[in-house]
C-alpha cells in the first residue's frame, strides 16, 4: 500500500509561472514580462529581468487625479505603448513578494485581460537565485489594444461593504498586520503618511495577514496550507468573500490566492479599504 501524501494542485495553476519559465520565455514574441513597482528608482532602475517593461504602480496603475484605478483609456494606452495585444501572455512580477504585481493582475482582470500570469516569488526570488539582471530598457512596436469587457464582479465599493455587514453568507477578511487590525497603529511603519483618521477594523472582519500565504522565498504556500489558513476563520468557498487592507494592494494578493489558487467562486476586492472606511463619519469600527 502506498504511503505517499497526495498534494492538491492549485485551482488555476495556469496563472503562475516559475523563474525558470521566465528564463526560457522572456524573449518570446508573444510574451511580455512586466515589473510592477511601488518605487522604480529602488528596484527596476537598479536592474530588472531582461526584456521586462516597467509598470509604475503610482503612475501607470492608478488614475492620477481621482482616488481610483486607471481608466479604460489609460489601460489601453499603457498596453498599446508596451506592445501588448489581445494574444499576448502578460507575466507580472514585483517587489514586496508580488503585492503590486497582484494589484496589477486584479486591475487588468477587471478590464477583462485574458492571459495574465504571476511569476511565483517575484523579484525577491529572481535575485536570490542569482538570475540575470539588466538596466537596459526594452522597446516594442506599439499596438492598438482595446478593452472588450469590464468585470465589475471582482470589485466592491463602500455601499457594498455596508450592505454586507452582519450577513452570514459574507466573509470579510482584513489582510493587514495585527497592529493595524487592532487599531494600535494607523499605518505600517514604512508608509507612515498613508493612514486613516481612526484605527481598527470593519465589524466582523477576520484578520489573516496577506504574508501568511507565502513561504520564506516569497512563493505561494500549498493548497493544504492555504486551506488551513483561511477555512478555520470562516473564509470558506460557500460564502461571498470580501478582502480589504489599507489601499487595496495587499488585499488583491489575498484575492488572487482565494480566487485563483483555492478556486473560491465569489471573491471581491474592496480597494477603497481602510483609508476610505477609517475616514468616514459615523462608520462602524471594531478594535
Amino acid at each position: 500500500m502506498s504511503t505517499a501524501v497526495t498534494t492538491k494542485s492549485y485551482a488555476h495553476p495556469e496563472v503562475l509561472v516559475d523563474t525558470n519559465w521566465v528564463v526560457q520565455h522572456h524573449k518570446d514574441s508573444n510574451v511580455r514580462i512586466a515589473e510592477v513597482d511601488y518605487d522604480p528608482t529602488a528596484n527596476y532602475n537598479q536592474g530588472h529581468i531582461p526584456n521586462a517593461v516597467l509598470f509604475d504602480w503610482k503612475k501607470d496603475i492608478n488614475e492620477p487625479v481621482k482616488r481610483d484605478i486607471l481608466t479604460q483609456q489609460q489601460l489601453e494606452a499603457l498596453f498599446s505603448r508596451n506592445g501588448i495585444s489581445d494574444n499576448t501572455t502578460l507575466v507580472l512580477y514585483g517587489d514586496f513578494n508580488n503585492w503590486f504585481a497582484a494589484f496589477a493582475f486584479w486591475v487588468f482582470k477587471y478590464y477583462g485581460v485574458k492571459d495574465i500570469r504571476i511569476m511565483n516569488g517575484g523579484r525577491k526570488k529572481w535575485i536570490e537565485e542569482d538570475k540575470p539582471l539588466t538596466k537596459d530598457v526594452p522597446s516594442f512596436q506599439a499596438t492598438t489594444y482595446k478593452v472588450s469587457k469590464v468585470d465589475d464582479k471582482i470589485r466592491v465599493y463602500l455601499t457594498d461593504v455596508r450592505d454586507a455587514l452582519g450577513k452570514k453568507n459574507v466573509g470579510l477578511v482584513d489582510v493587514r498586520g495585527p497592529k493595524e487590525y487592532s487599531g494600535e497603529i494607523l499605518a505600517p511603519p514604512e508608509y507612515p503618511t498613508e493612514h486613516a483618521q481612526r484605527g481598527g477594523h470593519i465589524p466582523g472582519a477576520q484578520n489573516i495577514p496577506w504574508g501568511q500565504a507565502v513561504k520564506e522565498d516569497g512563493t505561494f504556500k500549498s493548497v493544504e496550507e492555504l486551506e488551513n489558513l483561511y477555512k478555520p476563520k470562516g473564509i470558506t468557498p460557500d460564502r461571498e468573500i470580501i478582502a480589504y487592507c489599507r489601499i487595496g494592494e495587499r488585499s488583491s494578493h489575498t484575492w488572487f490566492v482565494l480566487k485563483y489558487l483555492l478556486g473560491y467562486p465569489d471573491v471581491r476586492n474592496y480597494d477603497g479599504s481602510w483609508t476610505e472606511w477609517g475616514n468616514l463619519v459615523r462608520s462602524p469600527i471594531e478594535k
